[in-house]
């Protein structure tokens, strides 16, 4: 029985250190939060701004030959991944992945991975990968967005691909976030009417403002989509924190339980062999 308190003693102790580990990195993640909810909503401004600024351009121009605007035959297509840079993080990792993989069958494409999670994966499923620049999703800024976009939109028109989608994470609450994917190029020109009575000039004209705008366009979304996945990553991870903080506590409060029942078996056995000794 002695063996048993023993073998119970140390699954406490191991369940204690586990415990103090998620904790730690619950708090970690705690505290990189609310700067990352800032970052998200305040990008949220510049996306729609954008957006809104390029639909009325795009909406303009049904019918142009800009390769924005009307693509191409569909030979390859490239996906721009964001996902996160380390595990313990819930299913957050292997929602982007699975949507990945779901998006890529029976598929020529490539792959810019942010985040070391899609680089790995790619390498290890024989994708092709544009480039392993952008693996660290939390030190990406908005001039490093800037220079992603301006890489794709590139090689884009120079024909290294005929599609451009991105697969990030939104952000819809504290306990739910979902992965998701939006076709960038070509761009999907709005079938809204556009009011003409407010008429805008474009010089040196409306084809070279749009073709100007667009990686300006693209940093923006990049640089939203990065924002709300690492918003999502790290709540992610304080809600797996959270969640093993309380099995950990229930394992404890069952293992302490265990532990003194073999104990005082323990103590009952000794004291059993005793009063048998004495009365030999």
């Amino acid at each position: 029985m002695g063996a048993s308190t023993k073998d119970v003693k140390i699954r406490i102790k191991s369940v204690e250190s586990t415990q103090q580990i998620t904790r730690a990195m619950g708090l970690v993640a705690s505290s990189k939060l609310r700067r990352a909810k800032e970052r998200m909503e305040s990008s949220r401004a510049y996306f729609v701004a954008m957006r809104d600024t390029l639909g009325d351009i795009a909406a303009k121009m049904k019918g142009s030959d800009s390769l924005y605007v009307s693509g191409r035959e569909i030979k390859k297509v490239c996906y721009i991944v964001i996902a996160g840079d380390r595990g313990l993080a819930g299913g957050y990792n292997n929602n982007i992945l699975r949507l990945l993989q779901e998006h890529t069958e029976e598929k020529n494409v490539c792959v810019l991975p942010v985040g070391k999670r899609v680089n790995e994966y790619c390498k290890s499923h024989g994708i092709e990968v544009l480039t392993e620049e952008y693996a660290v999703v939390e030190a990406i800024d908005r001039h490093e967005c800037a220079a992603l976009s301006r890489m794709v939109a590139d090689l884009y028109t120079d024909g290294s691909f005929d599609e451009l989608y991105l697969i990030y994470t939104k952000f819809h609450s504290m306990l739910s976030q979902s992965p998701h994917v939006m076709r960038l190029l070509p761009l999907e020109v709005p079938e809204d009417v556009i009011d003409d009575t407010h008429y805008i000039l474009y010089e040196p004209g409306i084809t070279a403002v749009f073709e100007a705008i667009v990686p300006e366009y693209l940093t923006g979304i990049l640089f939203g989509a990065v924002a709300e996945s690492y918003c999502c990553e790290l709540t992610a991870r304080r809600n797996a924190m959270d969640a093993a903080g309380k099995n950990a506590e229930e394992m404890l409060e069952k293992l302490n339980l265990d532990y003194n029942r073999a104990r005082q078996s323990a103590i009952t056995q000794e004291i059993t062999e005793i009063i048998a000794g004495s009365s030999d």
